[in-house]
């Protein structure tokens, strides 16, 4: 098998000539045996299970982030695997659209950081049994009614863990957003710059200080094009990953 490498943005890629499959599986052998390292993270097109279940098997550390990059659709049954069934990553970014019929029911499983790209499945329902870290949707359809019943979850010890929280909907209206909540509110015009533990990187301006019945408190912050970002101080630099 011949395997051919170039650079790309400064990483050293390789493209394998043959049996695709086969050629991945010797270059991550020998790369992992060189270093004495596990892999700790996937990008994966297809072969979902197969690619989860191998890293699985041959390494005693778990596999903590998959990004599926499927410019597809993904399967329904692979999104209910890595959303519900599949316990061992903590990171999950998916790039693919669902099904159009598509629907997901029951719980989220603890997912620490969960990027979805075409989010415009996920429902108020589902949103309010996921407990993670950082979650990220794009393309959602929640509406600004959605997004208050969230912000009051989260008020009552909702989604405890979470940093930040961002859905882009193309349509945010802040104020309905924080409808019934104002007496709780503070408003600061001043600049903020913010840093989730998985890197991502805000600068908030004119944000909405809500403070929980706790002490900890969020900015409500409304980004052009229709984003609403929540996100919660104080900032940690402890990296999860």
């Amino acid at each position: 098998m011949r395997v051919g490498v170039y650079r790309s943005n400064g990483n050293l890629v390789l493209r394998w000539y043959g049996d695709i499959t086969k050629g991945l599986k010797e270059t991550t052998n020998y790369v992992t045996d060189l270093f004495n390292i596990d892999v700790s993270e996937v990008r994966v097109s297809d072969n979902l299970f197969k690619m989860i279940e191998r890293m699985s098997r041959r390494q005693k550390t778990l596999l903590k982030k998959v990004v599926y990059t499927n410019w597809d659709v993904i399967l329904s049954e692979e999104m209910i695997y890595l959303l519900k069934k599949c316990t061992t990553l903590s990171e999950i970014s998916i790039h693919s659209e669902a099904a159009p019929n598509f629907r997901f029911s029951g719980n989220f499983r603890q997912i620490d950081c969960l990027d979805i790209w075409h989010g415009k499945w996920v429902t108020i329902d589902n949103l309010l049994t996921m407990d993670g870290i950082v979650i990220s949707l794009e393309k959602s359809t929640l509406t600004n009614n959605d997004l208050n019943v969230f912000l009051r979850h989260w008020l009552s010890g909702g989604c405890p863990r979470l940093k930040l929280f961002c859905a882009n909907s193309g349509s945010v209206d802040v104020l309905q957003v924080l409808a019934g909540l104002m007496h709780n509110v503070v408003f600061v015009e001043n600049r903020r710059d913010y840093t989730s533990p998985y890197g991502h990187k805000w600068t908030l301006w004119n944000g909405y200080d809500i403070k929980r019945s706790d002490g900890v408190t969020a900015t409500v912050h409304y980004r052009p094009l229709g984003a609403l970002v929540i996100a919660v101080w104080p900032e940690t630099t402890h990296n999860y990953n």
